[in-house]
């Protein structure tokens, strides 16, 4: 196969491989939500980069686009956003992924604990995905980001500031963005707590 063909039978696995990701993480939230009563997510996305995100990805890298720098270079091809209602149900979620007989975790990024710094907090997994094609076995990365519903509202702000200001981030915003992702962790934090009295509520009321 040429070159071009190659690129396509690629992306055509990571197709796959996104189609395996949601699956196993349905079920995932299904089986949550058997064993504690709720739905810990409030939404889920997912994202797979065209031809044209990839190879404009790698030219800022100063690489040419090619099969082997695309497996190489470019580690969110496929990307899936986990957006949940509490921090608590976030760290939930990375054990159970973690645990997962069918998704190999490769490696852990922790921003909530570690925000960037411009304040940007979530948690990434990159993950190892099995594709079952006619004749083997094979494993694709993809890039899972779970987050809280303020941390969201934050990425998103984050990332169109970041877009605007290409280079560098001027002081002055940065120090501006920082302290709203401080008002963002403090909202998360009231919200557990809210949370927590409800659940105590729920208990009472249970036997009662």
């Amino acid at each position: 196969m040429n070159e071009n063909k190659n690129l396509d039978f690629l992306l055509m696995k990571y197709k796959f491989a996104l189609k395996m990701l949601q699956a196993q993480i349905e079920i995932l939230v299904e089986e949550f939500e058997n064993q504690h009563g709720y739905n810990p997510v409030e939404h889920i996305k997912t994202r797979l980069k065209t031809k044209k995100s990839i190879e404009e990805k790698l030219k800022k890298k100063g690489h040419s686009f090619t099969t082997l720098n695309v497996l190489k270079y470019v580690k969110d091809v496929v990307g899936v956003r986990i957006v949940c209602s509490f921090l608590t149900d976030v760290y939930d979620f990375v054990t159970m992924l973690s645990c997962s007989k069918n998704i190999l975790v490769k490696e852990h990024k922790d921003y909530i604990q570690n925000p960037k710094k411009t304040g940007y907090a979530s948690y990434h997994l990159l993950v190892l995905v099995p594709i079952y094609l006619q004749d083997e076995v094979e494993y694709m990365e993809c890039e899972i980001q779970i987050r809280t519903s303020a941390m969201d509202f934050w990425a998103s702000l984050d990332h169109k500031i970041s877009y605007k200001f290409a280079k560098q981030i001027p002081e002055e915003i940065e120090k501006e963005m920082y302290a709203c992702s401080l008002i963002m962790k403090e909202l998360d934090k009231k919200m557990l707590e809210l949370n927590q009295i409800m659940n105590k509520y729920k208990v009472e009321n249970e036997y009662s």
